[in-house]
């Protein structure tokens, strides 16, 4: 019988952008754009955003991961809610429950982002879903410091 292990876990990430809330949100609600920062590699990256919208992102050395996400709460400019299903060869690794909230900060803008994890049978480990959270979103400072 295979050892079934759950592992839980939150972290929350800040950056602070030189850019006002409405430029660093319409990076994530833009697909062009979320795709240059976020799904660089990936040609078959697909974005709904709205509520009830889904997001696929494909890729893996070697190894076929699909982060499937949907969304949940979307306030302009301000925050998005959403979950991800991330699978490993067909398999389900994870399950989390994102928030992005945008806040002004001075001329920029405060982005908070807080992730509460599930992680099933050591298929991914916390340490690097925070990892690769936090290179997307200084990907996203590069991005928007272009504009």
């Amino acid at each position: 019988m295979t050892d079934h292990t759950v592992k839980h876990s939150t972290f929350t990430l800040e950056r602070t952008y030189a850019a006002s809330p409405a430029a660093v949100f319409a990076a994530w609600s833009d697909r062009d754009t979320k795709a240059k920062w976020f799904a660089a590699e990936d040609g078959r990256y697909s974005l709904d955003f709205r509520v009830g919208g889904t997001e696929a992102v494909h890729g893996g050395d070697g190894v076929d991961l699909v982060a499937r996400s949907d969304y949940h709460d979307i306030v302009g400019d301000e925050r998005i809610v959403y979950t991800t299903a991330l699978f490993t060869d067909g398999v389900l690794s994870t399950v989390s429950l994102t928030t992005v909230q945008f806040a002004r900060d001075g001329d920029g803008t405060r982005l908070v982002l807080t992730e509460q994890g599930t992680f099933l049978d050591d298929r991914e480990q916390p340490g690097w879903r925070e990892q690769g959270t936090g290179d997307w979103l200084d990907a996203l400072g590069r991005q928007v410091a272009e504009r």
